[in-house]
């Protein structure tokens, strides 16, 4: 079963679409501290503000669980960003399972518009989640903040300079863009984390 953890940060409906696209029947959309625990994966989808959202995965008592989970867990956009150590946004702590900070894009340059709204490549692929995923594949991001490029980085994408397009360590992974609405290589990313 795949538990998608309900904190009120959106598109929750677009990843159970993926998952039903894929033939994923066996998933539940809940803030449930057990049955989170009990799930064979978890995923954490995310729009928005990242303080906003951690400030609802505390008042649902989640920060504490989260982090203790040993099944694959995959963050995605702000799912992501909570699980990194800190955000600019809002100036606050996160889960602290990734090394890598979340930033602000900067850039001088007008033609490096924010947020970061569109198809992108992701390159340095280093994980299992990318079997059959061709290096330069376009995905669907968008964005005002990312993560750094950092010890956990597993995939990299360029908007005005590099930054982690995915991260992952030990049974967490996480991706700053949208397999849920990356097309056929978006789909062939979910279904790689589903068989983790």
């Amino acid at each position: 079963m795949i538990a998608i953890v309900d904190y009120d940060a959106g598109n929750i409906r677009s990843v159970v679409n993926a998952l039903e696209r894929l033939g994923v029947k066996d998933y539940v959309v809940t803030s449930d501290a057990e049955v989170i625990r009990s799930a064979d994966k978890v995923l954490m989808p995310g729009v928005g503000d990242a303080s906003y959202a951690m400030a609802n995965l505390k008042a649902r008592g989640l920060e504490g669980v989260i982090p203790e989970l040993r099944q694959p867990v995959l963050g995605i956009c702000v799912g992501l960003q909570l699980l990194c150590s800190s955000s600019e946004e809002g100036n606050i702590r996160c889960l602290g399972i990734f090394e890598e900070n979340v930033v602000r894009f900067r850039s001088d340059d007008p033609a490096v518009k924010i947020p970061h709204m569109g198809w992108n490549s992701i390159s340095d692929l280093k994980s299992p989640l990318f079997k059959g995923i061709s290096e330069g594949a376009f995905v669907y991001f968008v964005h005002s903040f990312h993560a750094v490029e950092g010890p956990d980085s597993i995939a990299v994408s360029d908007h005005g300079g590099r930054f982690s397009a995915a991260l992952h360590k030990d049974n967490f992974y996480g991706v700053q863009f949208h397999p849920e609405k990356s097309g056929p290589v978006g789909a062939m990313i979910l279904k790689n984390f589903i068989e983790l």
